[in-house]
């Protein structure tokens, strides 16, 4: 039957979510759109084109008039804008013009290099998600932020644009190797601890047969993680405000993942970080050092660190890293902190020692 979530932009709909367990559904939703004599460029990556570039290219060719593909080598070290003027060359060799469309086949790097493209290429042409995994389906994809890495910064450069559809296959789930699976969890765990405690206990009780794929189980806590995300990107579509607690586990996530060298990956790194985050709750005054122990105990329940191991940097050179984080508003870092389970709030008051204290707490 699958499930429908409708997204607004500024109070009007924007576009919709789709939970399905296989593509049959997306050539009429594409159709639905309104598209027919336009041009589709599908983006993937290498990883991913292997299991299903050739399926989505036979569902899209009856839709468009034509459909090519662009293929780029798989990780976040071709996020930048080198990869990004190479997809401008395809489409300009192929004569794409706005009426055109993008379709992002593949997981966040993927989705969020797309999307960048889409906005900036004749200064914005439709595209579509279509992600792959689970990081993708229940996070990436989902709210309109796309960019690319520059130099040592993540995500440096980048513009809020919204998708035309989010179509998510769950099926795709199951050609995804357990880390990946498992960093993806990452994502639905933050959702949870930011904003529902009830999606939190679920994840809890119900690890198990999530982590076995259990179709039933896992489509009902992917939309759920797709409705906190639904909430919070459509109460502060550009991260202005709410959007900050979508960071939970991130600032000092994204300074682990970048002085790793990208070896972790970026849902071990975020589970990492709200660990410490967790802690310097609890140095706060928020939660107990019982609660800690909970939120370590749900992380490792889906195959995620808790601690830093063999990292070969120094919770300084991790504290300096963070500085150079995006989240930096007028020289201070912006950090999300949990009052209690299903409840983050944002402060700017964190002195270096306290945030210290926290990353010191992962060694």
């Amino acid at each position: 039957m699958g499930k429908k979530i409708s997204v607004s932009y500024e109070g009007v709909p924007c576009y919709h979510i789709e939970i399905q367990r296989d593509f049959s559904q997306l050539p009429q939703r594409l159709q639905e759109l309104g598209y027919g004599a336009n041009k589709a460029c599908i983006i993937t990556e290498s990883n991913v084109a292997p299991f299903y570039l050739h399926e989505i290219e036979h569902l899209l060719a009856p839709v468009f008039s034509e459909c090519i593909s662009y293929v780029f080598e798989a990780g976040e070290s071709s996020k930048n804008t080198d990869t990004v003027g190479k997809v401008y060359e395809c489409l300009i060799r192929h004569s794409f013009d706005r009426k055109d469309v993008l379709v992002a086949l593949g997981g966040g790097v993927t989705g969020d290099l797309t999307g960048f493209a889409a906005a900036t290429y004749l200064r914005g042409i439709d595209f579509i998600q279509v992600p792959t995994t689970l990081l993708a389906q229940t996070d990436s994809s989902i709210g309109g932020k796309t960019g690319v890495d520059f130099m040592q910064y993540k995500n440096m450069v980048g513009a809020f644009y919204m998708p035309k559809l989010v179509y998510m296959n769950i099926s795709t789930l199951q050609s995804l190797p357990g880390r990946q699976f498992s960093s993806g969890a990452a994502e639905l765990i933050k959702h949870g601890f930011i904003k529902d405690a009830g999606l939190l206990e679920t994840l809890k009780e119900d690890s198990r047969e999530i982590m076995a794929q259990e179709p039933g189980c896992l489509e009902d806590v992917i939309y759920r993680s797709c409705q906190v995300k639904r909430h919070v990107v459509e109460e502060d579509p550009k991260e202005k405000g709410e959007q900050a607690l979508l960071n939970f586990g991130h600032t000092i996530g994204h300074a682990i993942e970048k002085l790793s060298g990208f070896r972790l990956c970026h849902g071990e790194c975020v589970a990492l970080g709200m660990v410490g985050a967790a802690y310097i709750s609890y140095l706060q005054g928020d939660l107990s050092q019982e609660q800690v122990g909970k939120l370590e105990s749900i992380l490792a329940g889906y195959g995620l660190p808790v601690k830093l191991s063999a990292f070969g940097h120094t919770p300084e050179e991790v504290l300096a890293a963070t500085k150079l984080d995006k989240k930096m508003e007028s020289g201070k870092i912006k950090f999300v902190l949990l009052k209690r389970f299903g409840d983050a709030y944002i402060t700017k008051e964190l002195t270096d020692e306290r945030i210290l204290e926290g990353i010191r707490y992962l060694y």
